[in-house]
């Protein structure tokens, strides 16, 4: 009797243990966010003489820039989080264009292109929210985020009131905006303000512009506070009337401000970019930004009462082919890594800058901030060995032939095949039609290459009809200043062989998109020989044991191509550096294994090595 008395109130005690459990998880789940703040509503975020109000309270912008489409879906709330507890009130997101909307027809927005849930993640962690909707947001994205297709109208003029231009606009617009609408801060969600382009006044070629895209946007129901952005040089032209002008910087510019402070009076300033580091051109070096010079200028600009957005607070990456280049001094394409010496690395570890930034927001506003989330875990999985091989000329007959491709609008990215017939052998001039960059062949021989500082290849005689091939590569293209109507891919104008143009090519697409990586499965692949024909496909398999983490690509021995996983274009590499690892995020991967294939134009090692940390290469101060 006493044995099951004593059974029994063992048993009452782990029913009342699993009832105070089970009421305490439904409570969290239904009771909302911790904390709830009051806040009126239906007065959003206004300009009064020397500083922001927000709901009628004086309100200080401490933001950072967090891009949704350079980093997978999965870690989107790991960032914010991150970036609430380094101190930060604000997230400033670019909505990039070419991406939604990589041709005419309908748009994108499922999977790591959902806005929608990303802004609904936000309110979640309670970060107000900076819109900026472009069309031209530039973020060092290719052609600054506008789609390629737009270029197939010869005349066209981006970013100006060209009817072709407008007219793309308008339907991009009247997708996109709709969706934002609803997250506005007087309907409830966390917009205080949106942007009006990006840095026009560097660009400044038509003065109705602005007003039409200002307008765009509030015919469509914007009505939160309009900003416009402006580096040193555009401040003078870039503002329109209803918008607040803002500064982007990275060293404190009195001239700057006090010039802002001449054309825009009796208003708080906002650095809508301040910049934390610089994205990196291949071929060059990785640049940093000391820790210390950053926490100098953002407490500068904290005691003179400025309000701040951190480009970038979290950079990510250019996954695919979505990079950049610059046109000045000369061109150069930007490296996979988008890490841009952010506070928070590219992997979301954590730096000198985030803690030193952390301690420096906590004692300005007398808060305890949030705790800061752990950091995931980084694995140096074994060697990928890469047994399978496929010629580029293999290929071939699964790849699109003749152009155009992608439903008519063109190709956007990658590599085209050029190939037409000779007769005989001597000068080869590009004269700076081939964009970017050309791998060049005779009977699929090897005789040279074609970039932007050579322009002239010797072709070895012959008597016979022969196969002249050019592998002409996009590397990206530019995304600021006056070239972008220039961007057009490919061979864009005549080749000459001893001054006379040559004609009748035939055109593969070789644009890597995920259906080109699935038609290769019909190709012939075979094992690697001891001496593989290059440019040409490598395959093999990486197996993760358990949960897959994060972890960073090593090359060596091999030198300039594409990496996929599963299918998923990670990006490019090269030896030329400095980047010499790329990152690869865990939810890319599956537990058990998991298919590698290798796009290689000249060398290879056939592995591939992973590491623990990343390799951004020698690095340079800002």
């Amino acid at each position: 009797m006493a044995v099951f008395s004593v059974r029994n109130n063992h048993r009452r005690r782990y029913v009342i243990l699993f009832l105070s459990l089970a009421c305490f998880l439904i409570y969290r789940h239904f009771r909302g966010p911790t904390v709830k703040i009051k806040i009126n509503r239906s007065m959003g975020l206004r300009v009064n003489s020397s500083q922001f109000t927000l709901g009628g309270k004086p309100f200080r912008i401490l933001g950072g820039s967090l891009h949704y489409f350079r980093l997978p879906r999965a870690y989107w709330k790991d960032r914010m989080l991150k970036m609430k507890a380094c101190g930060l009130n604000t997230l400033t997101v670019d909505v990039p264009w070419s991406l939604h909307q990589p041709e005419k027809g309908e748009l994108r927005f499922q999977g790591g292109l959902d806005i929608e849930s990303f802004l609904h993640l936000a309110v979640e962690v309670g970060l107000w929210v900076i819109l900026r909707p472009g069309p031209y947001i530039g973020s060092d994205l290719d052609l600054g985020g506008l789609p390629s297709w737009l270029l197939r109208d010869r005349e066209m003029m981006l970013r100006t009131t060209y009817p072709g231009f407008i007219a793309a606009v308008n339907m991009y617009f009247n997708k996109l905006i709709p969706k934002v609408v609803p997250f506005q801060f007087k309907k409830g969600g966390p917009i205080i303000a949106v942007q009006v382009e990006n840095k026009y006044g560097s660009h400044a070629r038509d003065g109705n512009y602005l007003s039409f895209i200002k307008e765009a946007l509030q015919e469509r129901g914007i009505s939160e506070v309009l900003l416009t952005s402006d580096d040193h040089d555009g401040l003078k032209y870039g503002g329109v009337q209803g918008a607040l002008r803002t500064l982007n910087l990275q060293k404190m510019n009195h001239e700057d401000i006090k010039y802002l402070e001449t054309v825009q009076p009796n208003s708080p300033v906002l650095v809508t970019e301040l910049w934390t580091g610089r994205s990196d051109g291949w071929g060059g070096l990785h640049h940093s930004l000391p820790a210390e010079d950053l926490v100098a200028v953002v407490r500068e600009t904290l005691r003179r009462g400025m309000s701040i957005n951190l480009y970038m607070f979290h950079g990510g990456t250019n996954f695919g082919f979505m990079n950049g280049a610059l046109a000045n001094p000369s061109y150069k394409a930007l490296v996979t890594s988008y890490d841009y010496d952010a506070p928070l690395s590219e992997a979301g570890d954590y730096t000198p800058k985030y803690h030193l930034l952390r301690d420096l927001l906590s004692n300005f506003n007398g808060e305890i901030h949030p705790e800061m989330p752990g950091v995931r875990w980084k694995e140096d999985y074994e060697a990928a060995i890469l047994f399978q091989h496929l010629s580029l000329w293999d290929a071939l007959p699964y790849t699109h032939e003749n152009l155009p491709v992608n439903n008519g609008n063109g190709q956007a990215y990658g590599y085209t095949l050029y190939e037409t017939t000779i007769i005989k052998g001597g000068f080869l001039k590009s004269g700076h039609n081939i964009q970017d960059r050309a791998l060049v062949f005779v009977n699929q021989s090897f005789i040279g290459i074609f970039h932007q500082r050579n322009v002239e290849l010797a072709v070895p005689d012959g008597k016979e009809k022969r196969t002249l091939s050019l592998l002409v590569e996009n590397c990206g293209r530019v995304h600021y200043g006056k070239d972008m109507d220039n961007q057009r891919k490919g061979i864009v104008g005549n080749i000459l062989l001893n001054h006379t143009p040559l004609r009748d090519f035939t055109i593969y697409s070789l644009d890597m998109t995920p259906d080109f990586i699935d038609s290769l499965y019909r190709a012939p692949w075979k094992t690697v020989p001891n001496k593989p024909s290059f440019p040409g496909f490598f395959q093999g398999r990486l197996f993760v044991n358990g949960y897959p983490s994060d972890t960073f690509m090593k090359l060596p021995g091999w030198s300039k191509g594409v990496v996929f996983i599963n299918g998923q274009n990670i990006g490019r590499y090269w030896d030329a550096g400095p980047q010499q690892a790329l990152f690869l995020p865990g939810p890319f991967l599956n537990s058990g294994m998991n298919q590698v294939i290798l796009f290689e134009e000249a060398e290879a090692d056939f592995k591939i090595q992973f590491e623990e940390s990343p390799d951004l290469g020698m690095t340079v101060d800002i």
